[in-house]
C-alpha cells in the first residue's frame, strides 16, 4: 500500500462517511488533536529520559492519553453523527479528573500565574497544556457549526488543566521552583 493517495492533490480529504476541504472546521479541529497527540509523545520521551521514578506512571498516562485523543479524533471525524456510538465517554474525563485530584495534593497552593517553564519536561507539559487549549477552541468552532460528541469538548478541557498540573509536580518533584509572574496579584485562593 502506497502512503500517498494523490486525493487532497485538490485540497479536499476523506473523513468517516464523506469529503471535506483540509481547512473544514472538522479538520481543524481533529488535526489540532493530532498535533496536540505529538507533543504528548515528546511529553513521554522526556518523562523517560528524565530518570524519575514518578515518571514511570506519568508516562503510562501520557500513552493512554495519547490513543484517548486518537479516539477524540476519530469521534470528530464523521461526516454525520455517529449512530454506532462514540468512543470518548464521561469515564475518560472521570480518568483526568482522579489523576489531577491526586497530583494536587503534593503540589503547593496555587496564589499566582506562573510562567512556564522549569525542568524540561515541564516546560514540556505546558507546551502540550497550550496546544492542547488551541484544539480546545477548534472544537469549539466545530462544535457551533454541527453536532458532536459533547464529550470530546469536557475532554479536551480537562486534558489541559491535566498538563498543567503535571507540568506544575515535574518541577516540585525535581526541586525546581516555578517562577510566578511577576505583575500577578493573587488571583487564586
Amino acid at each position: 500500500m502506497k502512503i500517498y493517495t494523490r486525493t487532497g492533490d485538490q485540497g479536499n480529504t476523506f473523513v468517516i462517511g464523506g469529503q471535506v476541504r483540509k481547512d473544514d472546521l472538522q479538520v481543524e479541529a481533529y488535526g489540532s488533536l493530532d498535533e496536540l497527540n505529538s507533543f504528548v509523545g515528546q511529553a513521554a520521551a522526556a518523562a523517560c529520559a528524565d530518570g524519575e521514578s514518578w515518571n514511570d506512571e506519568l508516562k503510562k498516562q501520557l500513552v493512554r492519553i495519547q490513543h484517548e485523543l486518537f479516539d477524540c479524533g476519530s469521534d470528530l471525524a464523521y461526516a454525520k453523527p455517529n449512530e454506532l456510538g462514540y468512543k470518548v465517554h464521561g469515564e475518560l474525563t472521570g480518568n483526568l479528573e482522579a489523576w489531577i485530584d491526586s497530583w494536587e495534593q503534593e503540589l503547593p497552593p496555587l496564589e499566582r500565574f506562573v510562567l512556564p517553564g522549569g525542568t524540561t519536561l515541564a516546560a514540556v507539559l505546558h507546551v502540550c497544556r497550550t496546544v492542547c487549549r488551541r484544539a480546545e477552541r477548534r472544537v469549539v468552532s466545530l462544535a457551533a457549526e454541527t453536532d458532536i460528541n459533547k464529550e470530546v469538548l469536557r475532554y479536551v478541557n480537562r486534558l489541559s488543566d491535566y498538563f498543567f498540573t503535571a507540568a506544575r509536580l515535574a518541577n516540585v518533584k525535581a526541586g525546581v521552583p516555578e517562577t510566578e509572574y511577576e505583575r500577578s496579584g493573587k488571583v487564586f485562593r
